[in-house]
């Protein structure tokens, strides 16, 4: 419940903030990127303090080596939250969690099979899934939207090939008629 409440409250907060003027925060997928941000410092930090034996346990008994997944995936989702900060980073850190978020699903399902609580049941856990699986795919989405639209109009970043200073977005290998030996555009 506390990741919920970490992604909804950082999100809603990080929107409030813009509509009072800080316009960089005024877009859902920005603002999400902090929300996602703050519950997977959250989530990954209990990878190692306060909830590592629960998390240890949720790991379903066919996968080997339980303590070392949930280091690799505590790492993992720390680093990830890190890069969601930099728009540079935040589309491969999105397609990241989003895997995980798929990938770790299985412990969630073998975890309700022992919960105590009713949010801690199947159904809770699923569509709390969902909800950060909508807010993962919501910035990777735009984050991919926002990298074509830049490429399209030129202004992405460079290739390998050297640019033609005549024409923008030409490489120069291509020539005036296209690719070399072809005499088309």
């Amino acid at each position: 419940m506390e990741p919920l409440v970490a992604l909804v409250g950082t999100t809603c907060l990080a929107l409030i903030i813009g509509a009072c003027g800080v316009r960089r925060l005024r877009r859902l997928p920005t603002a999400l990127r902090g929300g996602l941000t703050v519950m997977f410092l959250l989530t990954g930090g209990a990878h190692f303090i306060g909830m590592r034996d629960e998390l240890v346990a949720m790991v379903p008994p066919a996968l080997p080596a339980p303590g070392l997944l949930v280091t690799v995936t505590g790492v993992a989702e720390i680093a990830a939250a890190l890069a969601l900060l930099r728009r540079e980073s935040a589309a491969p850190a999105a397609g990241l969690l989003t895997f995980l978020l798929i990938a770790m699903f299985p412990a969630n399902v073998y975890a309700a099979d022992t919960a105590e609580t009713w949010w801690d049941e199947l159904i809770p856990r699923t569509l709390t899934q969902l909800v950060f699986l909508a807010a993962t795919t919501t910035v990777l989405v735009d984050q991919v939207r926002a990298a074509l639209s830049m490429r399209r109009q030129g202004i992405g970043p460079p290739s390998d090939a050297p640019r033609s200073p005549a024409t923008p977005g030409r490489s120069i290998a291509a020539g005036p008629d296209g690719p070399p030996g072809t005499g088309r555009v």
